[in-house]
């Protein structure tokens, strides 16, 4: 754990005081989103400076003060993205079995289970909790699960007849598009571009990104907070019952397990990837669903639902590190 906790006070009550602001501005968010009732439309320009502003600003600082040998661990990349599909590719088939062939909701069952809310949650808590070491597992596992996610979303849904443009270079230019496209892949790709360079911005400027950075994490969970408000949950799906174990429990344990193959992975790399995958649902989950008018109600349910119960199983993963409970290898 971060050497900010206080050292003097019982580990569960230190996980709890590192979790609690961030749980708490979503929290906050919601409330405001319950009380204030403006429209959704209200967040458009909040989420344009999360999404096209701070967050990338966070991404790029993280990035490019790393040292160049750091940005290739093959072992790792490859043993977390893995575990990730093995989840989502798991998932969708259980879906497929559910809905006796429906390709398109078993899709967004799929991201339901393996896509967690790695951008708005995922920095600020991996580095309140680990330190700086965990910055750059963070910006990789991020890099790497959203490129196949971008990929899987329109190739499957092409594939079930969701999409309106099924030829395969339709789904290929939608692919590069929405990766080489996205803020935070853009970002990352600048940051790497800095570290290999050795490229220094000038005080007045690095400053500047700071600060953005610094505003990534509080303005992020607020309007997540808010978006969950203004999408109520009308009914609990029965397809809960599996969704939220494998998002909360399994899929943690798959990356873990995968980690446990390679060799010299630091400790704090490990915790980071297993706290990465155990964080609840993205709202893109959502997103994609609305984006396809397939398991739209269903997939804001399991949004809000994971993010509630993530509190727990966060809290207990967070202890289990602390505690030492949970050897940092399955194979001992």
């Amino acid at each position: 754990m971060a050497a900010a906790t206080d050292a003097a006070l019982p580990p569960m009550l230190q996980i709890l005081g590192l979790i609690a602001p961030f749980f708490g501005l979503i929290g906050l968010g919601f409330g405001a989103g319950r009380i204030a009732r403006h429209p959704v439309e209200g967040l458009a320009w909040l989420n344009i400076f999360v999404i096209y502003i701070a967050l990338p600003a966070l991404f790029y600082q993280l990035l490019s003060k790393t040292p160049v040998e750091e940005l290739t661990r093959i072992g790792f990349i490859a043993a977390t993205t893995l575990a990730t599909f093995v989840v989502f590719a798991g998932t969708v088939l259980l879906g497929l079995w559910r809905t006796k062939g429906d390709l398109a909701s078993a899709t967004i069952q799929g991201f339901a289970g393996a896509y967690g809310n790695i951008g708005y949650m995922g920095p600020g808590l991996a580095l309140a909790a680990f330190g700086p070491s965990a910055a750059v597992p963070v910006a990789l596992i991020f890099c790497f699960d959203n490129t196949m996610h971008f990929t899987m979303a329109p190739l499957l849904m092409a594939l079930s007849g969701s999409s309106s443009n099924n030829s395969p270079f339709a789904i290929m230019r939608a692919v590069l598009w929405r990766i080489f496209t996205h803020p935070f892949i853009l970002a990352t790709i600048v940051g790497v571009g800095a570290a290999l360079t050795g490229l220094t911005l000038p005080e007045p400027v690095d400053r500047f990104l700071q600060l953005l950075a610094n505003a990534a994490a509080p303005c992020a969970l607020f309007a997540m907070g808010v978006t969950l408000a203004l999408r109520p949950l009308k009914r609990v799906p029965v397809e809960l019952t599996w969704l939220v174990p494998i998002k909360l429990v399994i899929h943690p344990l798959v990356v873990w397990l995968f980690l446990g193959f390679v060799s010299d992975v630091d400790e704090a790399w490990i915790k980071s990837a297993m706290l990465m995958a155990s964080l609840p649902a993205a709202t893109n989950v959502f997103v994609i669903a609305q984006q396809y008018q397939v398991w739209v109600e269903r997939a804001t349910a399991t949004v809000l639902v994971t993010t509630v119960l993530s509190v727990a199983t966060v809290t207990l993963l967070l202890y289990l590190f602390s505690t030492g409970h949970l050897p940092l290898s399955p194979f001992g």
